[in-house]
């Protein structure tokens, strides 16, 4: 079974999430829309 982890010389690691960080004047917008969505999938 071949994990799919990345390395650096000293490091390994495993990302499973891609994170978005959403501009002051952009966040009510995207917020308004999906934020019930976000708080299902971070709890």
């Amino acid at each position: 079974m071949k994990l799919d982890t990345e390395s650096l010389s000293h490091t390994k690691w495993n990302c499973k999430y891609h994170i978005v960080f959403a501009p002051k004047y952009r966040r009510q917008v995207i917020y308004g829309k999906i934020k019930k969505d976000i708080g299902i999938m971070l709890r």
